[in-house]
């Protein structure tokens, strides 16, 4: 028995955003999520889930699950979407705090200047000095916000196609702003995704994880993806994120880094995929959780 606790989220579904029409309903996104064997799950979107507490409070006890956490996907580096930024932050810290989450996540959206260089490291268009410090502000508000005014543990999250996606931006970024308030949320495929090794980044910075997404890719579709400047969307399409256990990533490892640091606390499974081609998000959570229970994942 470990202190680890494995969740599960709603892109899982392939819920990215709150008004895709394409969405499943909420309610069968938990009911599924919990009979797969998962005891957490992430709010989604803020909006995908109800915002009144009573209502998703009664939902969650039904299933007998725990909300984990939840992300701000929104454009960080775009100053003119700064009020988008800070109200879906403020609703997502009010919803998590609501149900005693723990984990608010910062990812930066797909930007039109990187989608094409996604996994191209030494081709994707870099900040200015200028850009680069707002960018990085508007981050760091977001992390005061989240840990100081709502007592979360705030983690940021390097996502494909972004201007937090390459490893030397992520540590650049950890550099610079106060590690009290802004941690890690580590996710194994996009660190793949983006060329780099996820277990040698793991062992370098797991005195700043606070969180995991497990996420598993395919060797052969990102080779593909990154070759013919695929976007991220349309990768998800093709099956870039595999179940877990099908890709390049050793989960045994991840295991072994997470034991050796004594981490306690969950890993949330994160298969993003394609709602209108993926018919079987429920099978491939079950498959996932069994998965990980075979290798000694709780």
């Amino acid at each position: 028995m470990t202190d680890i606790r494995i969740g599960n989220a709603p892109c899982s579904w392939g819920v990215e955003f709150a008004d895709d029409p394409r969405n499943p309903q909420w309610q069968s996104v938990l009911r599924e999520c919990a009979r797969a064997g998962y005891k957490g799950i992430e709010l989604g979107p803020v909006g995908f889930m109800p915002e009144d507490p009573a209502i998703l409070a009664e939902a969650l006890a039904r299933h007998d699950l725990e909300l984990i956490g939840g992300v701000v996907f929104r454009a960080f580096h775009d100053p003119g979407a700064w009020d988008d930024v800070r109200d879906a932050a403020k609703r997502t810290c009010q919803a998590l705090a609501a149900h005693g989450a723990e984990h608010l996540v910062l990812i930066d959206a797909i930007s039109p200047r990187r989608a094409a260089t996604a996994g191209r490291a030494s081709e994707a268009e870099q900040m200015d000095g200028d850009e680069w410090a707002g960018f990085r502000e508007r981050l760091a508000n977001i992390a005061r916000l989240g840990s100081e005014e709502y007592g979360l543990t705030v983690g940021i999250h390097a996502h494909a196609a972004g201007f937090m996606d390459f490893e030397p931006e992520l540590e650049r970024l950890l550099d610079e702003v106060d590690q009290n308030i802004l941690k890690i949320c580590f996710d194994t495929g996009h660190h793949s995704y983006a060329g780099y090794d996820p277990i040698a980044f793991m062992k370098r910075h797991m005195g700043r994880i606070s969180y995991m997404h497990f996420k598993d890719i395919d060797p052969v579709v990102k080779a593909s993806a990154v070759k013919n400047r695929t976007g991220f969307y349309d990768a998800c399409g093709q099956g870039i994120f595999c179940n877990l256990g099908q890709g390049d990533l050793d989960f045994a490892a991840v295991r072994q880094v997470l034991l050796d640091a004594g981490y306690k606390g969950w890993c949330t499974v994160e298969q993003d995929c394609d709602p209108t081609l993926d018919v079987s998000p429920a099978q491939d959570a079950r498959a996932n959780r069994q998965y990980l229970t075979s290798i000694g994942f709780d």
